[in-house]
């Protein structure tokens, strides 16, 4: 049985070094990316045992991105077509006032038209906890099915079934997410959400206990995090709220971040941790992906527990 399984679109993220631009850059550094597997490769390094689960081009670059995934030691379930592309990302850093720009160059992807059918069902359906986000079904219509039909195939039977709102402004409008978001959420049970998400796209008003409480109350969901930046998160869980402040970190690249955080999440209650423990964990691990680059947490136990020690590790509850 595995500890966590995640499905989804992993892409070949191309920058330049520094905060060169693109059209002038002579070089790009070559890594893979994608949400889900970023949740894998963050519980994997932090003690779970994760699969990630996708539709691959049988081509060099879709076998790059399994190799970018199992050097870290992470499985991978694929699909392998003969049809499709492997879908790239452009990101050009820069600081204020330019700012970081993203350019996605993801149409026609393979994995936009995975079918529940050719998926492997039985992997889901021997997960502890199965794992995905919004970026999925905003790709195709027939993402949008699969996903649907993953999570409803997982909490059927008995795999806890974890969801990040995860908007990207670029795929699709906030009213159009929020009725295609809501539609999965009967099979959610452990739901995380920027507030920025939960305001903009889901229509939520007040404060992160506010939110995650009607969000619990509404759609029965098991626990709801609540993510606030540099304010640290929030979980509601068993009709608790718990808090967590951010840690002290120097941002070097923040993509990826809140991946980062619910991998090391998720590994904390797949570990038996309650979810106190599992918001400090998770908190601890962002700030320390902050600090690296590329869009994976190479992180290990021990520095996440040396930042807990040295930052005390406080939960308000």
């Amino acid at each position: 049985m595995t500890d966590l399984v995640t499905f989804g679109e992993t892409m070949l993220r191309l920058s330049p070094s520094g905060h060169e631009r693109l059209e002038t850059t002579d070089s790009l550094e070559f890594r893979a990316a994608g949400a889900e597997s970023n949740v894998a490769v963050a519980a994997q390094r932090l003690g779970a045992d994760a699969t990630w689960v996708s539709k691959l081009p049988d081509s060099p670059l879709g076998r790059r991105v399994t190799a970018g995934l199992r050097q870290h030691g992470v499985e991978t379930d694929v699909v392998w077509s003969e049809e499709g592309r492997q879908g790239t990302y452009y990101l050009e850093h820069g600081g204020a006032p330019r700012g970081t720009n993203v350019i996605y160059d993801r149409s026609d992807a393979a994995v936009t038209t995975a079918e529940f059918d050719e998926l492997p069902a039985e992997t889901v359906r021997d997960a502890e906890v199965f794992y995905t986000c919004g970026i999925t079904p905003a790709l195709s219509e027939t993402l949008e099915a699969t996903t649907k039909e993953l999570l409803a195939t997982a909490q059927q039977a008995g795999t806890t079934t974890a969801f990040d709102v995860n908007y990207r402004s670029k795929l699709w409008e906030p009213n159009e997410a929020r009725e295609t978001l809501e539609a999965l959420f009967p099979d959610v049970d452990v739901l995380v959400v920027a507030a920025r998400d939960a305001r903009e796209v889901l229509a939520r008003d007040g404060d992160a206990a506010e939110i995650a409480s009607s969000l619990a109350e509404e759609f029965d969901f098991e626990t709801v995090v609540v993510t606030r930046g540099e304010a640290g998160a929030l979980a509601h869980h068993d009709g608790e709220v718990y808090e967590q402040d951010a840690f002290e970190t120097e941002t070097f690249d923040p993509i990826g971040t809140g991946d980062a955080f619910v991998g090391a999440f998720l590994s904390r209650r797949l570990a038996g941790e309650d979810v106190p423990a599992a918001l400090a964990y998770g908190a601890a691990t962002a700030a320390l992906k902050r600090t690296i680059p590329g869009d994976v947490a190479v992180v290990t136990p021990e520095e996440v527990e040396r930042v807990l020690d040295e930052s005390g590790g406080e939960i308000s509850r």
